[in-house]
């Protein structure tokens, strides 16, 4: 855009600013959601995007509250003031700047901007606001976003908004609220790497020094913007929700592959066909306090009209006398669907499980090879089995998989596990290992 003229228009008063904006940017700009998200790797144009839309929320609400808040007062003061006093001072917006009380006055609209550290979220109770934006949300605490929230109240605003910018970190409860579960009024947009042309103009090798720099996960989190889990060690680290999950369809002339983790509470299953050499994961069954017969009433619920067959896999306890009943668990799912005429159904079930970390690294090179192909997908309904991928870690410094912090998790990465290992594994081994059973 250029020029500076100042137009008066159904009581806005409209500027034209210096702004190249890319094509992220524009979608988050356009966005109408009451609260939106600006979620984006190292270089992305977040903080442009952060003073931008504070700058527009100003005007578009004249005489209003504004406020714009960042994790510490350092940050704010260094760098999200730094960057709005800078593009207003480009752009000859006219502002007083109140260094005491630390808050900007728009002199074209009266509008006031507030600017607050967010990590002392409780002093954010009071005063009504028209809008507010966030540098760096995910470095701010959850209760601090939702205090802004409840301040989004100005019944003279025309046009109520909340919005945020942030370079993933980890699925914290930025994820969870803007990407993983959207809450309803929310959207983001999520900017790709490599998109910010101004950048690669000036330093062409920008990516690549990066590169050089960051260990692998970091540079994914930093410069890919990818969410994944670096916390801790994250056993499924090949896993990338953008590509191995997606819709999927049941496939009527095939096979069904049912695979169950043997577990009290959740007893967990997963639902798979194999589509060529992909392994699509249709549906998940998990079952609190349940009894093997219980999982396979509910496997008949969903899946009883299937007529292609069924492929069942899974843990090797399950090949055990139960003392209960005077039956194996498999005894009990051959019986069950044998009664229930289910038919062809056949056992890929060995007769002891493999090792940990050998099914770990064949669902892992499904998820992602060393060439970069994925052959393994999930259907978004797969909720369980995705926050497996998600959160499932190793115990610090071992490799051994962290069952103790969550007794919810890993169930369902094991039942799939079990099936990769049968299915995908070479078949030119030999010996014990390889005898079926059932």
């Amino acid at each position: 855009m250029g020029g500076r003229t100042e137009v008066e228009r159904s009581g806005i008063i409209q500027r034209a600013i210096q702004y190249r904006s890319l094509p992220s940017q524009k979608l988050f700009h356009n966005s109408k959601a009451r609260f939106k998200g600006f979620s984006g790797p190292i270089g992305s144009g977040k903080s442009q995007a952060l003073v931008q839309e504070a700058i527009r929320l100003s005007y578009l609400n004249s005489g209003r509250l504004g406020l714009i808040g960042a994790p510490t007062y350092p940050m704010l003061r260094d760098a999200t003031l730094a960057q709005l006093t800078e593009v207003l001072k480009e752009n000859d917006l006219p502002f007083d700047f109140n260094k005491s009380e630390f808050f900007i006055t728009m002199k074209d609209t009266g509008s006031k901007i507030l600017l607050r550290s967010l990590d002392e979220f409780e002093r954010l109770r009071g005063t009504n606001l028209a809008w507010f934006g966030v540098d760096e949300l995910s470095y701010c605490q959850e209760e601090a976003w939702l205090r802004l929230e409840g301040r989004l109240r100005d019944p003279k605003a025309k046009q109520l908004c909340g919005f945020g910018v942030w370079t993933p970190k980890g699925f914290d409860w930025v994820y969870g609220r803007f990407i993983e579960k959207i809450v309803d009024g929310y959207e983001v947009v999520r900017a790709k790497p490599y998109e910010n042309k101004y950048i690669l103009e000036q330093v062409p090798d920008f990516y690549e020094r990066l590169k050089s720099s960051y260990d692998e996960h970091f540079f994914e989190q930093e410069v890919l913007g990818t969410y994944l889990n670096v916390a801790s060690d994250a056993v499924y680290s090949s896993f990338d929700r953008d590509v191995n999950v997606k819709p999927l369809t049941v496939h009527k002339r095939l096979p069904l592959y049912w695979a169950l983790d043997f577990n009290l509470d959740p007893m967990c299953s997963i639902v798979a066909q194999r589509r060529g050499n992909e392994l699509h994961i249709l549906d998940e069954i998990k079952l609190h306090r349940a009894s093997t017969e219980d999982a396979c009433t509910e496997f008949l619920n969903r899946y009883g009209d299937h007529t292609a067959g069924v492929c069942i896999y899974g843990d090797a306890s399950g090949l055990t006398m139960q003392t209960s009943s005077g039956s194996s668990d498999y005894k009990i799912v051959k019986l069950v669907l044998k009664r229930e005429g289910i038919e062809p159904v056949t056992f890929r079930v060995r007769q002891s499980n493999p090792p940990v970390r050998t099914r770990v690294g064949l669902v892992n090179a499904r998820l992602k090879s060393a060439a970069g192909e994925a052959t393994l997908f999930i259907d978004p309904k797969c909720k369980e089995l995705i926050k497996d991928f998600q959160e499932v870690t190793y115990q610090a410094n071992t490799l051994s998989i962290d069952k103790l912090i969550d007794h919810k998790r890993t169930h369902m990465s094991d039942a799939l596990g079990y099936l990769v290992h049968e299915e995908m594994e070479s078949k030119s081994k030999v010996g014990p290992q390889s005898r079926r059973l059932l």
